[in-house]
């Protein structure tokens, strides 16, 4: 019994084959251009990289240096410098709390205290609020706190 199915099966291997053999080969074709098309491809890739890298070395080398926009400035044209124990100082000459500071300055609980320990610096737009509260007055203060309370 074992010849008859060995006979058997080789047969219909043989069938298998045989009609596979034309969808196989189609399929082979397809692949063989689908991976001549990614070499293709990569190799333009490449060349457009190169180009990219060149023209940027190119722009580095022509471009003109910007300097970054200065910090506000006190009267006289010095530099506003930011320092911790004022931000501390003003919130005490106002009489307000460390909730109402925040509020005046649009910033979180953790910034308002990393600030006033000096832990961390203000970024530049932190730094022009920063700068308007300090010049604020007592009476100035306590009106924007008013507002803000009343929307």
């Amino acid at each position: 019994m074992t010849t008859f199915s060995d006979a058997f099966r080789s047969e219909v291997v043989r069938m298998a084959r045989k009609e596979l053999k034309p969808e196989l080969q189609s399929m082979r074709k397809a692949l063989t251009s689908h991976r001549s098309e990614i070499a293709a491809l990569k190799r333009e890739v490449k060349t457009l990289t190169t180009q990219l890298k060149a023209a940027q070395r190119v722009v580095k080398a022509t471009a003109v240096p910007v300097e970054p926009e200065p910090a506000p400035a006190r009267k006289g044209g010095r530099r506003w410098v930011f320092k911790p124990e004022s931000l501390a100082a003003k919130r005490a000459e106002l009489g307000i709390s460390a909730k109402e500071m925040m509020t005046l300055l649009q910033a979180s609980p953790a910034s308002l205290n990393r600030w006033e320990t000096g832990k961390s610096s203000p970024r530049a737009a932190q730094l022009e609020r920063i700068h308007l509260v300090l010049g604020l007055g007592k009476r100035k203060a306590l009106a924007m706190l008013a507002e803000g309370d009343g929307k």
